[in-house]
């Protein structure tokens, strides 16, 4: 049986891997969050995998205040990067495989086809240069290792924009929301089950490889929105606005549809639509 950490285990994504684990008897879990495992420090971290014989790691650990990221630098940096280059160096030398959550925040948006894993990063904002700093300490450190970035994740858990378009839509007549912003909105839950597969089929060989996960299909914001009041039948006007008029201190990528063929191919993940995704969190919301 295959020791597996999960770290962030509170978040969004760690609460939905939680609702699968027993779908996996052949794995035993140990889900922390800061309270229980504080990834800054390298001795507890140290001490955590040595203790629990910790075979495999998923990191949905992570600053993602995107807005407060440019103030809170310092926050952001030692979570995003620091404690990712501590999780991959004691993962080296205990030899488990690690796989670390990213975001499409690491490219510019300013693409004009979906990124594929050998695009260039480009952040421009310092979340963005955050996550992209923790990309980097993990292949320097690791050599056991998967990447998998993501974009719009939202579930029933946490905070997130199908949680809050429900609860505005309940309190007002009208709201405004860009729509020159597109990307792919991702379910956690099917994120959760596509990381979970990943674990299963790794063969423990040494490992270095990005990938992409989102749903599939592509939407601006402003439609996101559109469906979630329709899919929970509210009432609430959804009105297009342009990105400079929606004030915000990080700049958002324009585009960030994700290529996902390389998951798909290597581990014969199959990815729902986007919709067919949400209307399964609405009817559990509702």
């Amino acid at each position: 049986m295959k020791n597996i950490l999960i770290t962030g285990s509170n978040g969004q994504l760690g609460s939905e891997i939680k609702d699968r684990a027993e779908q996996y008897p052949q794995l035993n879990f140990f889900f922390t969050d800061i309270e229980e495992l504080d990834l800054t420090n390298r001795n507890a971290v140290e001490h955590f995998f040595k203790l629990n014989k910790i075979d495999a790691c998923i990191n949905c650990a992570a600053y993602t205040a995107v807005d407060k990221a440019e103030d809170e630098r310092e926050l952001s940096l030692l979570v995003n990067s620091e404690a990712v280059k501590i999780l991959s160096q004691v993962s080296s030398v205990h030899g488990a495989f690690l796989i670390h959550i990213s975001t499409d925040y690491v490219f510019d948006g300013r693409n004009f086809k979906p990124y594929t894993e050998t695009d260039p990063p480009s952040p421009d904002s310092y979340y963005g240069l955050t996550k992209l700093r923790g990309e980097e300490a993990v292949f320097a450190f690791c050599n056991k290792a998967v990447i998998v970035r993501t974009s719009w994740l939202y579930s029933t858990y946490g905070n997130n924009f199908v949680k809050t378009m429900i609860r505005l839509g309940k309190e007002k007549e009208q709201l405004g929301v860009v729509v020159d912003q597109i990307g792919t909105p991702t379910y956690a839950g099917d994120l959760a089950s596509a990381l979970l597969e990943i674990i299963v089929k790794h063969d423990n060989s040494n490992i270095n490889e990005i990938y992409h996960f989102s749903n599939e299909g592509a939407i601006s914001w402003y439609d996101f929105a559109k469906t979630i009041m329709q899919e929970a039948n509210l009432n609430c006007k959804v009105n297009p606005i342009e990105s400079k008029d929606f004030l915000a201190k990080a700049n958002r990528p324009f585009y960030s549809v994700l290529n996902k063929a390389k998951i798909k191919s290597d581990f014969a993940i199959e990815i729902p639509y986007w919709l067919d995704s949400l209307k399964i969190v609405i009817n559990k919301l509702i």
